[in-house]
Order: structure tokens, then sequence, then C-alpha cells
């Protein structure tokens, strides 16, 4: 039981032009699991990983996608040598990845909804336009008194619990640019404005969940295989009815990140390894536990 491996699959900000490089010498699986992408979507999806250009990877309908394909060709590599999960989480759309790795959904299927997740969210930038920042350093209690105060110039609410010293907030624009003003000129922590141009995870996006809703209800969910634990609650689930709502409430409710992962070691994870491009999973495992052995899919497939 103590010496359990959990998969933590990337969300959104990890992708960059050229991320399939660190995956080495490509396997026939591996290939088989771009070709896929590209006949299931319509177009070179891997072109646009592997040559951008930036601007293209960059949108939202073509990064979740892109994010997936590079989680899923991870997790066949990592098999490959031997490394196979107990337990899966991912990070708001690396959920999806756990997903398909769980077995509760194909991957074929993963790849369409998760194409229609980002068309939505790009059309809720025009819906619901706001802001995003990022807050290091600062206590959670007043932290929540400034989200109070400055909700009196629009909706601002904490929309991803990181870490202890990481937190994310989203918001209409006046609200949250008052915050971060406030955060940072009383010194109270570090707020930087994210690059993004919608309130992801917060109640703003309410009318893109209920459309999502609709979609999603055509697909078939199964029971996952092995320990899956949500973004929602933070906690396991095993019902594919409850996964299937908790995927819509998902894009209006706070990422449970650090709850999540004090739930796998509960668990028996010994062992985080970040399946998909980039570190920023395993950097923040590294502040929420201590006595574990983290590893980035990219350094285990270097060696």
């Amino acid at each position: 039981m103590g010496d359990r491996k959990a998969f933590m699959f990337p969300g959104q900000g990890s992708q960059y032009v050229g991320m399939r490089a660190p995956l080495g010498g490509f396997s026939d699986e591996v290939n088989a699991a771009f070709e896929l992408a590209d006949r299931v979507l319509g177009f070179s999806l891997t072109g646009l990983i592997d040559r951008g250009p930036d601007e293209d990877l960059l949108k939202t309908s073509n990064t979740q996608p892109a994010l997936l394909a590079m989680a899923r060709a991870y997790s066949i590599a990592l098999d490959s040598k031997g490394l196979r999960a107990d337990i899966v989480m991912g990070h708001s759309l690396g959920e999806y990845a756990a997903l398909v790795y769980a077995g509760v959904v194909e991957y074929d299927q993963a790849l369409v909804i998760v194409r229609e997740r980002g068309r939505l969210m790009e059309q809720a930038v025009n819906d619901s336009p706001g802001k995003m920042a990022a807050v290091i350093g600062a206590q959670r209690d007043t932290l929540e008194k400034i989200v109070a105060e400055c909700s009196a110039a629009g909706v601002l609410e904490i929309t991803n619990y990181n870490s202890p010293a990481q937190v994310v907030l989203s918001g209409q624009k006046a609200a949250l640019e008052r915050a971060v003003g406030e955060i940072n000129s009383r010194n109270l922590g570090k707020a930087i404005e994210l690059n993004v141009s919608a309130p992801f995870h917060s109640s703003l996006m309410k009318p893109a969940a209920e459309k999502f809703r609709k979609y999603l209800a055509d697909f078939n969910f199964e029971k996952p295989s092995i320990l899956f634990i949500d973004n929602v609650t933070g906690m396991p689930e095993s019902d594919p009815e409850k996964i299937r709502e908790k995927l819509v409430l998902q894009l209006s409710m706070p990422v449970q990140w650090e709850k999540s992962v004090l739930t796998a070691q509960s668990n028996g994870a010994a062992s985080f390894i970040e399946c998909g491009p980039g570190n920023v999973l395993a950097g923040l495992v590294k502040r929420i536990v201590r006595g574990v052995e983290i590893k980035t899919g990219e350094k285990l497939l270097a060696l």
C-alpha cells in the first residue's frame, strides 16, 4: 500500500512547440497515438506540436487535444519502461488524460471532448471576459479577506488551490486588478497576472459549463480500473456518472490540487510522476508533501 505510484497529468500552460522531443525515439504505439489524434481531429495536430506556430498551439481548442495526446504518449512510453500507475490525477485539463489511463473514457473520445471543451472556453472569453492571477506566499486567511473586499468591484474568487504557498484568483477585470494591487502594495505576497483572457474555474464559467454538460451527455463513461482522484473534491471518485458531473463542475469550480496530492499520499502514493511535458506539477508536489519520490516523465525517459 505504501509504495504506490501516482501519475499526475499536467494542464494548460505546460505546452510548448517541439514538446515531443523529450519522448526520444517514438515506438510504434506512441506513433499510433499521434496518428489517431490527427485522424480523429481531421488536421495535423502532430505538425502543430512539432512546428507550431506558437500562436496556433496556444489556441485553447488546439492546446487541449495537444496536451492530451502528449500525456497519452508519455504514459505509453513510461509503461514500456515498466512504470505503471496505481493512482491517477490531473490538473484541470490533465484530468482527461487521467481518465483515459484509468479506462473511464476511450482516448479517441477524449480527444473530441477536449477539443469541444477548448472551443467552449474560447467562446467564454467573449461571453465572460475576465482575468486570472497567481498569488504566491500570501496567508490564506488574509487572502480571503482581500478577495471579500475586492469583490465589491466585481466577481472575484480563489480558483486553484495549488500548494500551501500558491493559489490562483479568477474574476472580473476591475476586481482582479484591485486585488493584485492590494496584495503587492501591502506586501502580503506576490501577485502575478496570468496570460489568459477568461476567468477559468470561476462561477463566471457556469454558462460554458451548462453547454458542456449537454455535449458530454452523449459519451460513454466506465468505472475507473485504478484509483482516480478528481479536481472538484480532491478525493477518489469511482462512479462514472459522478465523474461526468464533476467534469462539468470543474469548469466553474476551484481546482483542489493540494488536497488531491494529500489524498494520493494517504492512499499509499510514495512516488509521484509527472506524465507529460514540463515539471509544473512536480514543483507543486514538493511544496505539499515530504518524504515522497517526485519525478518527471521528461527525466525518466531521458535515462
